[in-house]
């Protein structure tokens, strides 16, 4: 082999290895876009998503806007996110739940803290049933679609409690919308800094809606 060749072949070698150098982990991506989607849900509260901009996420967390657009090229895309990040969460707190052996009362419990939770702590009050005119019409569809996933889920589990006995006899789709409706409002009104923890406002949301289920 020729001294040229090989000075080439090392050359493209040497490239490779400084590319792959300069590639962000896969972890700290991950992580990142999950600080900004918190600081965003955050903004998005106080503010709602017209009134807060890439600049106020971008300061929220030391960050310059231009590295921001880095993660996510428009707010939109940060909203969308938001909801994309949400139910994946929702969804993958519903497969346990439902693969669990607890029983449908000790399902829906669980269920109830748990999304309370999500709304209030990961995602400080996040946008998943909020602003959804904001997204475009494609992003809204697919969001949609997975929305009512959850919600046919949280069906099914108030339908074995019904079919068991645990819970009255009840349309099973009122009743869901109803109690997403109750949990989807918190964010209306929840201020971090009232009387009321989150542990506190999703075991009483629990017990307030499990207990009106209860056969009389």
């Amino acid at each position: 082999m020729g001294t040229g060749e090989s000075v080439a072949k090392a050359s493209r070698a040497g490239g490779r290895k400084s590319r792959r150098r300069r590639t962000r982990p896969h972890s700290t991506n991950a992580g990142t876009r999950v600080e900004i989607l918190k600081s965003a849900a955050a903004a998005f509260r106080r503010m709602g998503y017209h009134g807060a901009s890439v600049q106020q996420i971008a300061t929220a967390l030391r960050m310059k806007k231009g590295n921001l657009y880095y993660y996510f090229r428009s707010k939109e895309a940060i909203l969308f996110a938001c909801h994309e990040y949400s139910l994946d969460r929702l969804l993958e707190i519903l497969d346990e739940i439902e693969r669990s052996e607890l029983s449908p009362t000790e399902k829906l419990r669980e269920l109830i803290v748990a999304c309370v939770h999500l709304i209030l702590d990961e995602l400080h009050g996040t946008a998943l049933f909020l602003d959804l005119e904001a997204l475009t019409p494609a992003h809204l569809k697919a969001i949609i679609t997975r929305r009512d996933q959850f919600d046919h889920g949280v069906r099914r589990v108030l339908s074995e409690g019904i079919d068991r006995g645990a819970f009255a006899c009840a349309d099973a789709k009122l009743l869901s919308f109803a109690m997403l409706g109750a949990v989807n409002w918190i964010p209306r009104w929840y201020s971090p800094s009232g009387p009321a923890s989150s542990d506190e406002i999703a075991e009483r949301f629990a017990e307030y809606l499990v207990a009106g289920l209860r056969p009389i």
